[in-house]
C-alpha cells in the first residue's frame, strides 16, 4: 500500500523549514517593532462566517463539512474574517482603540493546484482596528514595505488606490449595487481588454457613456504622485469622489513622512469585495511572473457586515509561500549553517555516560548540542561532524576524562584545546 500526501499540499524538510522559520521570525520582529501583538484563531470556523463575507458562491472553493452534531463548518480560507469574529467576541466592548494585532497560520482552499497556488497555504498578516485615516493606512503600508525589505527582497512595488474615488463616481451616476459589484470584479482582474469590452462592447455593464469614458481614463492612470493632477482634472466636476481624492493626497504626504519611496499610484487597483471602502494596495515583486502579487490589503468595513458597530479597519495579508519563492529565486543564497553549536563525540563506551551528562549541561546553558547515540567509531564521528558543518566538537576520551578534561576542536581551523570539564560552558561562550 502506497501513501502520498493530499493533492495541493507539501512536505517541508529540514533546510526549507529552517528558511521558513527565519522568515517568520523576521516578520514577527518587524510587526512587533510597530506595536503589533500576535493572536491565533481556529483552523476551522462556522461556514456562515465566510458566506456572509463573500457570498454563497465561495462554498465551491472551500473544504466545508458537517460535524457529528450536524453543524456546518469549514477549514478557514483566509484569516481576516476570523479576526473580525474574534474582535466581536472578545475585544469590541473592552479593548482600547486602535487595536494592533497580527497573525500567522495556514489556510485552505479547494482550487486547482498550480505554481504558487496550493490547497494549503500560509498567510502572515495584520489588522489595525479603530485607527483614523489616512495616518493609520500610511503606517500599515510602511510596515508592509519594511517587512518585505527585511526579508532581503528588493524591487517590491506597492501599488495604491482609493476605492472611494470610483465609488463616489458610482454614487454620482446612480449605479446600482449589483452593477457596481460586477464592474469591481472586472476591474480587480486587471485585464484592460476585458474592461474595455465590459464598458464599450455590445452589452456594456454600464450604459452611461460619460461614466464609461471617465472610468477607462481613470483606471489607466499609473505613476508617481504627479498623476494626482490628472486624477483631479478628471473628477473635478463631480462632488462625490472629492473627499476620497483628498484622503489619497494626504496619504501621499504621509508616506513621504514614513520614508516610503517604493510606491506607485495605480487607479486600476481594486479589491473586488464590497466591504473594501477606502485605500487599497497590492504589492508586486517583479521576477515572479504570474505570481508576482505577494500581498493585498486596504481599509474595509467588515465588522459591520457581521453585525458589529461601524469601525474602520485596515489590514493586509502577505502570501507567505510566495514570499518564500521570492527569497529562493531573487535573493542571494546564504551559506548554510549547522543546526548545532557543538557536537559531543564519546570515542569509547566507557566514557559514554559522562558524554551524556556534559551534553545535558550544555543544552541547559542554552547551546544547541547533540551527542552520538549510535556508538559510532571515531572516524565516522568526525565525518558526521564535518558533514553537518558543526563549528565545535567535544572529543571525550578515557585518558583526558581521568584528568577531568575534554578536547574541544574548532572544525574550521582545526585548532584543539584541552579544557577542564567545569570550564566547558565558559570556554565555548567566550569562543
Amino acid at each position: 500500500m502506497e501513501f502520498t500526501r493530499p493533492r495541493g499540499t507539501r512536505d517541508f524538510l529540514f533546510e526549507e523549514m529552517k528558511e521558513r522559520k527565519e522568515a517568520e521570525s523576521t516578520l514577527r520582529h518587524i510587526f512587533e517593532n510597530y506595536g503589533y501583538r500576535e493572536i491565533k484563531t481556529p483552523l476551522f470556523e462556522e461556514l456562515k462566517l465566510f458566506t456572509t463575507k463573500s457570498g454563497e458562491e465561495i462554498v465551491d472553493q472551500l473544504y466545508n463539512f458537517k460535524d457529528k452534531s450536524n453543524r456546518e463548518l469549514t477549514l478557514r480560507p483566509e484569516i481576516t474574517a476570523p479576526v473580525a469574529r474574534l474582535y466581536l467576541n472578545e475585544l469590541e466592548k473592552t479593548a482600547t482603540k486602535p487595536i494592533k494585532l497580527y497573525y500567522y497560520g495556514s489556510c485552505f482552499r479547494y482550487e486547482r493546484p498550480q505554481k504558487g497556488r496550493f490547497r494549503q497555504f500560509w498567510q502572515f498578516g495584520c489588522e489595525l482596528i479603530g485607527a483614523k485615516s489616512p495616518q493609520g493606512e500610511a503606517e500599515v503600508i510602511a510596515m508592509c514595505s519594511d517587512s518585505i525589505e527585511a526579508l532581503g527582497i528588493t524591487g517590491a512595488d506597492v501599488n495604491i488606490n482609493h476605492l472611494g474615488i470610483i465609488r463616489g463616481l458610482f454614487k454620482h451616476f446612480e449605479v446600482d449595487t449589483k452593477t457596481q459589484r460586477e464592474l469591481m470584479v472586472v476591474i480587480d482582474k486587471g485585464d484592460k481588454d476585458l474592461l474595455i469590452e465590459s464598458l464599450s462592447g455590445e452589452n456594456p455593464i454600464i450604459s452611461n457613456d460619460e461614466l464609461n469614458q471617465i472610468l477607462l481614463k481613470l483606471i489607466d492612470l499609473v505613476g508617481d504622485k504627479s498623476i494626482l493632477n490628472d486624477v483631479e482634472e478628471l473628477i473635478k466636476d463631480y462632488e462625490e469622489p472629492q473627499e476620497a481624492f483628498n484622503q489619497l493626497k494626504e496619504l501621499v504626504e504621509l508616506l513621504d513622512c514614513f520614508n516610503m519611496t517604493n510606491y506607485t499610484l495605480n487607479l486600476g487597483v481594486a479589491r473586488g469585495l464590497d466591504y473594501y471602502t477606502g485605500i487599497v494596495f497590492e504589492i508586486y515583486v517583479e521576477g515572479l511572473g504570474a505570481q508576482k502579487q505577494v500581498c493585498g490589503g486596504g481599509t474595509y468595513s467588515l465588522i459591520k457586515v457581521f453585525g458589529g458597530q461601524e469601525v474602520e479597519s485596515t489590514g493586509f495579508a502577505l502570501g507567505f509561500d510566495r514570499l518564500m519563492n521570492a527569497i529562493e529565486e531573487l535573493t542571494d543564497k546564504k551559506e548554510a549553517k549547522s543546526h548545532l553549536d557543538v557536537y559531543v563525540a564519546p570515542i569509547s563506551g566507557d566514557v559514554r555516560l559522562k558524554a551524556y551528562e556534559i551534553t545535558q549541561n550544555l543544552r541547559r546553558s542554552g547551546m544547541k548540542c547533540d551527542v552520538d547515540l549510535n556508538n559510532k567509531k571515531f572516524k565516522k564521528l568526525m565525518n558526521y561532524a564535518d558533514k553537518i558543518k558543526v563549528p565545535k566538537i567535544i572529543i571525550i576520551g578515557k585518558n583526558d576524562l581521568e584528568e577531568g578534561k575534554v578536547t574541544i576542536k574548532d572544525m574550521e581551523s582545526g585548532a584543539q584545546d584541552l579544557v577542564e570539564i567545569e570550564n566547558i560552558v565558559s570556554y565555548l561562550k567566550e569562543e
